[in-house]
């Protein structure tokens, strides 16, 4: 057992991280894609209402750990609001919340309701607060900023996938023009760094994937709010399909590194894209997106599969609750 398997609870609450989050996500994401792949397909809804449970109780289990951290290492909190690329995770907290709140609209409304405005609320604090971060008096390098800065956007798209059905039209309507205002303002960014400066260290080199994530996510939401797919909704969901071809050529060399945590921003983005293909197939009768929505719900099956085998094991190694 190595040194760091040993350690004691307590230091290991104290570096228990806000990516863990990440991982919520990656599950909702799959809860989601799942039950879409299930009415597409006509199949029963078995399999995606066994990963909401999971996916619930994962969320409480990590909840809990981190209001621990908060309770007794408040300084360890701070720092990683203060650290450059964490800042960009807090929001994975409301993410998830908003996700969940999605996938409990079809099983109980009311409970829906609660999650989506807890998560809702959440995200609009954490928004300004990250972005009166980004634009203080703290001066940012351009090696500090990276694809997880989507994080924050994309939780705003994320509202009226939920909000809409719920009732809150305009409010969904504002979250959405903020979260298409942010995508396209941190896509120049991030594109210049990814191009112009320095490669993306090994542990964030997962976070590529997050491109994905904005457009389909986009796609979803847009056509909650207007009902139909239009010349925009075809924009944003065939840039979604654009950045999953552009991954997909850079993930041979991202799964041989080293694990992190980080590894889990491959597990949404792709979720998102498998909903947008089969809500597509749904709008349009397209069998091809139908096709599409159906392979990458295989590969989102496997891509789950293995970051679940690979967290445990660094859990067991005592890899993941750890001073970086």
């Amino acid at each position: 057992m190595t040194d760091a398997a040993m350690e004691s609870p307590q230091r290991g609450l104290m570096h228990y991280p806000v990516p863990l989050f990440g991982m919520v996500m990656g599950m909702a994401g799959l809860t989601l894609a799942m039950h879409a792949g299930e009415s597409a397909f006509g199949m029963g809804s078995q399999i995606s209402t066994g990963l909401y449970f999971f996916t619930m109780a994962l969320f409480v289990l990590i909840a809990v750990g981190y209001a621990a951290k908060a309770l007794k290492y408040p300084g360890a909190v701070v720092a990683e609001w203060k650290h450059p690329v964490r800042l960009s995770f807090f929001p994975a907290i409301s993410i998830s919340l908003l996700l969940l709140g999605t996938a409990t609209l079809s099983r109980n409304e009311g409970l829906a309701e609660t999650l989506w405005l807890v998560g809702m609320v959440l995200q609009f604090v954490l928004t300004i607060a990250v972005v009166s971060n980004w634009i203080g008096t703290r001066s940012f390098q351009h090696g500090m900023l990276n694809p997880a800065w989507f994080i924050p956007a994309v939780g705003n798209v994320i509202v009226p996938i939920a909000g809409v059905p719920l009732g809150y039209v305009e409010i969904s309507w504002y979250f959405m023009s903020v979260g298409l205002i942010f995508w396209l303002v941190l896509l120049t960014l991030v594109i210049n760094r990814l191009i112009f400066h320095d490669p993306l260290p090994g542990r964030l080199q997962p976070t590529l994937v997050i491109l994905i994530a904005p457009p389909a996510v986009a796609f979803v939401a847009w056509l909650r709010l207007t009902g139909e797919v239009d010349a925009f909704a075809r924009i944003l969901i065939n840039g979604a399909y654009l950045f999953t071809a552009i991954v997909l050529v850079q993930l041979p060399r991202i799964v041989r590194l080293d694990f992190a945590l980080s590894f889990w921003a491959l597990s949404f983005p792709f979720a998102a894209a498998t909903i947008a293909s089969f809500l597509f197939a749904h709008e349009t009768g397209s069998a091809t997106h139908r096709m599409f929505g159906g392979i990458l719900l295989v590969a989102l099956c496997i891509i789950i599969a293995a970051l679940l085998l690979r967290t445990l094991r660094a859990a067991l190694a005592g890899k993941i609750c750890i001073p970086e």
